[in-house]
């Protein structure tokens, strides 16, 4: 795999897909450390795991399926409303704000923009409504959207081109997983790698306020 140049022409990009989580968003927001938290709640009070066993289990469950959501129903049928329903049971207003930077930039990109997320709809949904920049999105390509598949599952990106209707060579993914990112590439999509984890191959940014840093023209 070739090393991606450190800056991105926007005249090549016909699409921009952002992922929703840590990416949209600052990571010390504590909102994934919620989510995670509910997660684990979920598996002991509703499916009864013991809770020094969660850990592992929802591990394990991650690296084989690309979601706790996608192995919980491959290996023991969870019913996925209710599940995104208990995860998403919580208060978005505790963790995030408007965000006026990230709205201007996103004004600035005369691209269409899409989300492109594990969680579900109504999650996502809320996340946009409460940074105040739903209105800079065209679609949201979720958790359902994507069935039987997620991220970084080829099939999903797949199904998120086929929505967005371009190629990929046409199309800009931006997300904080190294694994997504490198399905993007094996795609031929160009990519940037947000937040605390590095892609190697990718541009990398500490925060969605500084994708300016890495696109011209």
């Amino acid at each position: 795999m070739t090393q991606q140049p450190q800056t991105i022409a926007l005249s090549d990009i016909k699409a921009i897909l952002f992922d929703l989580d840590d990416t949209l968003y600052p990571q010390n927001s504590r909102l994934m450390e919620m989510l995670l938290l509910r997660i684990h709640q979920f598996m002991h009070e509703e499916l009864h795991f013991p809770a020094e066993e969660i850990p592992e289990i929802r591990s394990r469950l991650y690296r084989t399926y690309g979601t706790t959501l996608r192995g919980l129903q491959s290996e023991f049928q969870v019913d996925m409303d209710a599940y995104t329903d208990y995860l998403n049971n919580i208060s978005l207003g505790d963790y995030l704000a408007q965000d006026p930077i990230l709205s201007k930039i996103l004004a600035d990109l005369p691209q269409p923009k899409y989300i492109f997320t594990n969680s579900a709809r109504k999650h996502a949904q809320r996340v946009l409504d409460l940074l105040d920049v739903a209105g800079h999105f065209d679609q949201i390509i979720d958790i359902y959207a994507q069935t039987p598949f997620c991220k970084p599952q080829p099939e999903a990106f797949r199904i998120a081109l086929d929505t967005v209707r371009q190629r990929p060579e046409d199309c800009l993914f931006i997300d904080d997983s190294p694994a997504n990112l490198a399905t993007a590439q094996e795609l031929g999509m160009a990519t940037i790698s947000v937040g605390q984890f590095v892609h190697e191959t990718s541009p990398h940014i500490p925060t969605i306020h500084h994708l300016p840093d890495l696109l011209k023209g």
